[in-house]
């Protein structure tokens, strides 16, 4: 894309900040996207809903969103976007509200045969002792509806259950235990009709965690991932897929995790991916042969009205 039709974009929002518990990520996130458009000649403009009246958005012509978790990734900031008109970056208000909830995109992914971990639901009433002996350890609990790894515990010993349960419904009401996959940790990026490289994340800390994410130089990412080709076009193929059932558009990432026997079992969609200095999908798009500034004019130019 030339300098000449950055123009066509008109002015544009970038909405960032937020309200929801990855405020600092989207902050981060949002910052880099709107310098790269800034860069480029893109008439842009940072937005924080949690700062300005939604209506404020009436004067622009295109919104990249680099909000993530609630208000900003579940479907709300979507339908409000809809109902004024403004074409918008990333799934639609169907998709990123299901791509929020954990425990319905595994329902909608078994329903279409793709590979999920073993899960339960847990409330307060649950009996813990008798879920850790059908998932066995480790097992992973989790908010059904945050994103950025807040409010995991891996639990590994019996037990320890119940403590992990209370924290992460600090969170979210609906709370997943989920049987520890651990032949490692993958993602896959989605852009347009293009399905990226897989990432292979190797965190020095036990698992995927936020620390990992966001604050630590000791994690790694491998891409190429190392599987062999028609492997990966397999699970990208799946990934895919499982991006589009969920009525996924315009970009994401899948996240996965391959068992001891090369299986991989479909953790969750991003239908908002963060876009730091330590995020996947930009990592991915590089290796793929786009940089930074290209890929967001890329998502940009992807944005629809719903």
């Amino acid at each position: 894309m030339n300098a000449m039709n950055v123009k066509d974009f008109g002015k544009v929002a970038v909405l960032f900040g937020g309200t929801s518990a990855e405020r600092a990520v989207s902050l981060n996130s949002g910052s880099r996207v709107l310098a790269a458009l800034k860069r480029q000649g893109v008439d842009a403009h940072p937005f924080d809903p949690a700062e300005r009246a939604l209506d404020e958005l009436r004067g622009f012509d295109r919104v990249f969103i680099a909000l993530h978790g609630r208000h900003g990734e579940d479907g709300t900031i979507q339908g409000v976007l809809e109902l004024m008109g403004i074409p918008y970056t990333g799934s639609g208000v169907m998709a990123s509200a299901l791509g929020m909830d954990k425990w319905r995109t595994k329902l909608l992914w078994k329903a279409a045969g793709l590979p999920v971990p073993d899960y339960a639901l847990l409330n307060a009433d649950s009996d813990f002792a008798e879920v850790e002996e059908e998932l066995g350890l480790p097992l992973f609990v989790k908010p059904a509806c945050e994103g950025s790894s807040i409010g995991i515990t891996m639990v590994k010993r019996r037990g320890d259950l119940a403590a992990a349960y209370a924290l992460a419904a600090k969170y979210d009401p609906l709370v997943i235990a989920e049987r520890g996959i651990l032949g490692g940790e993958y993602t896959v990026g989605i852009l347009g009709d293009q399905v990226l490289p897989i990432i292979k994340i190797e965190p020095a800390t036990e698992f995927y965690d936020y620390e990992a994410k966001y604050n630590r130089d000791d994690t790694q990412y491998r891409c190429p991932c190392g599987l062999p080709e028609a492997q990966e076009l397999r699970i990208r193929g799946q990934a895919l897929e499982a991006f589009r059932v969920l009525g996924g558009r315009g970009w994401g990432r899948v996240d996965f995790l391959m068992d001891e026997a090369g299986n991989p079992h479909f953790l969750e969609v991003n239908t908002s991916p963060g876009m730091t200095d330590h995020s996947l999908v930009p990592m991915a798009a590089r290796v793929a042969g786009i940089d930074y500034d290209a890929l967001v004019l890329r998502v940009l130019a992807l944005a629809t009205k719903g």
